[in-house]
């Protein structure tokens, strides 16, 4: 942590101690695996390289150019996506080393060294813009998030995603979801049973109770799921929920309810079924999710954090190295 760099980031503040906002168990388990990283990745350097590659540093930059390049926190955040570097840089050049001087979950100061990159300079290059995409959307999701479950502290609640995601970035933006220190919810329709209010229209909710009773047996019967949920938006609509058999359902979403509406709501839970959790929902802000937790819900759901993430900026130094001319 005591080399310096070139150039702009010369005069960079002295770097801090980093926090670690969550538990490296809990990320691991959130992450992917690595083949369907690669799998992502190859797409997203494609989008970059074409057919071509990098016909400007081919053209300039010798193969057998060597350099060390430092990858920079310009805003401070929370990071998000180590281990996607490192996949990166083994797919672009086997033969990159990549140091990690943070972990994710883990705070990052404006200014602040977080990878040290070394090996083929064509290949610092190569990866580069993919790298800092990457960095910079996930580690904004995961900040972002970080700022909302700092808000909820001293409550019951945790902040959970949504899948208003980015097409093609789902399984990372969840994964950056618990970086920030929130609760990844169902990564899709395959993984979960969630009637939301389409499912349920015109029905009253003595007649929604029944329905779901029966389509939550038949989910289970063909389906290994995570849990069953349900949305609603009225007290009656709980009402009956909460009266069904122990076990049925393990959670009831709160959709676009009042503070007023949502207190009755977890009055009525404690006293028919405590063991069902409260998820609200709709609208979220930074201005209400704190009054909304008070409430005594379990989890506040908030589209935000993925689909309103400010990104975080990263940039790449790169020390100086020799550009030897000539064919290779």
């Amino acid at each position: 942590m005591g080399e310096r760099t070139i150039g702009r980031m010369s005069n960079a503040r002295k770097e801090k101690p980093c926090r670690q906002v969550t538990h490296r168990s809990a990320l691991n388990a959130q992450l992917p695996p690595d083949a369907v990283l690669k799998k992502l990745l190859k797409n997203f350097l494609q989008e970059d390289l074409g057919a071509a590659g990098d016909v400007t540093s081919n053209a300039m930059i010798s193969a057998r150019s060597q350099a060390t390049a430092y990858v920079v926190a310009r805003t401070a955040g929370v990071l998000s996506g180590v281990r996607l570097v490192e996949l990166l840089a083994s797919m672009v050049r086997p033969t990159l080393t990549v140091r990690g001087m943070v972990r994710d979950g883990e705070r990052v100061c404006e200014g602040q060294k977080v990878f040290c990159i070394s090996g083929s300079l064509r290949g610092i290059l190569l990866l580069e813009r993919t790298m800092l995409n990457l960095l910079g959307r996930l580690s904004g999701v995961a900040t972002f998030t970080n700022t909302f479950a700092t808000q909820v502290k001293g409550t019951k609640a945790r902040i959970r995603d949504t899948r208003k995601t980015t097409p093609g970035l789902r399984a990372l933006e969840k994964y950056a979801v618990v970086c920030g220190g929130g609760v990844s919810h169902r990564a899709g329709l395959f993984d979960a049973f969630l009637a939301k209010d389409n499912h349920v229209a015109g029905l009253t909710p003595r007649r929604m109770a029944h329905d779901i009773h029966q389509a939550i047996i038949a989910a289970y019967r063909h389906n290994t799921l995570k849990f069953a949920m349900v949305e609603v938006d009225t007290l009656d609509q709980l009402d009956a929920l909460l009266r069904l058999p122990n076990g049925v359902i393990d959670a009831i979403l709160l959709d676009n309810m009042s503070l007023v509406t949502l207190r009755k709501a977890v009055a009525l839970r404690d006293r028919l079924a405590p063991g069902v959790q409260l998820e609200a929902s709709g609208g979220v802000t930074l201005k209400t999710v704190a009054a909304i937790a008070q409430c005594g819900v379990d989890f506040v759901s908030v589209g935000a954090i993925t689909h309103s993430a400010p990104q975080i900026d990263f940039a790449m130094d790169i020390q100086s190295a020799p550009r030897k001319r000539g064919r290779s």
